[in-house]
C-alpha cells in the first residue's frame, strides 16, 4: 500500500482485548524507504447502546502517552477531502504523530459524538451498527504528516472494502 510493506505486530494481551471489546482487529507495521507507520484497526460488528469504540483520546493517555497537541487534518479519499483527527503525543522523549478516524461502510467521521449520532440513525434506518476505528501512528519528524496522510489515503478505501458492498 502506497509503497509500504506490512508485517504483523504481536497479538494484543487478554487484558487489552478485554477493554477493547472489538470483534476483530488488525495491528501491523508498514515500512517504506523513508518511514514506518503503525496501523491499528478495531472492528465492531454490532455496537450497542452504552458501548462505544475505545477512543485514542482515552487509551493513549492510559498507556502513558501525553497528548501535547491535537486537531484535525484532511485526507483525500476518492477525490474528496475527509477530516480525520491528528494528535501529537510523547512519552519518555518519544514523539509520535497519530491520525485516527471512525469508519463504516458508508462514511468516515472524525468526531466520536457525531459518530454516535450516525450510529443511532444507521441502527434505525439500516439495521446496521458495524463500524471500526482506524489509527495510524508514525514518528513525529519533518515530513511525517504528509507521509501519514498519503498512507491514510490508501488505508481508508481498503477498510471500506472490508465492509462489503
Amino acid at each position: 500500500m502506497a509503497g509500504f510493506t506490512g508485517s504483523a505486530n504481536p497479538a494484543l494481551s487478554d487484558a487489552v482485548l478485554g477493554r477493547l471489546l472489538a470483534d476483530s482487529y488488525l495491528s501491523r507495521t508498514y515500512r517504506s524507504d523513508s518511514m514506518d507507520a503503525d496501523l491499528f484497526i478495531a472492528f465492531y460488528a454490532r455496537q450497542r447502546s452504552g458501548e462505544s469504540m475505545h477512543s485514542p483520546k482515552h487509551c493513549l493517555p492510559g498507556a502513558g502517552w501525553e497528548i501535547w497537541d491535537y486537531g484535525s487534518t484532511d485526507i483525500p479519499v476518492d477525490g474528496q477531502p475527509v477530516k480525520v483527527n491528528k494528535y501529537s503525543v510523547q512519552r519518555a522523549g518519544d514523539r509520535r504523530l497519530v491520525l485516527y478516524w471512525y469508519q463504516s461502510r458508508t462514511r468516515i467521521v472524525a468526531s466520536e459524538y457525531l459518530g454516535k449520532l450516525l450510529l443511532a440513525r444507521d441502527a434505525l434506518l439500516q439495521n446496521s451498527t458495524a463500524g471500526s476505528i482506524v489509527r495510524i501512528t508514525v514518528l513525529d519528524r519533518p515530513g511525517a504528516l504528509e507521509q501519514a496522510r498519503k498512507f491514510a489515503t490508501q488505508v481508508a478505501p481498503a477498510v471500506r472494502l472490508c465492509f462489503g458492498s
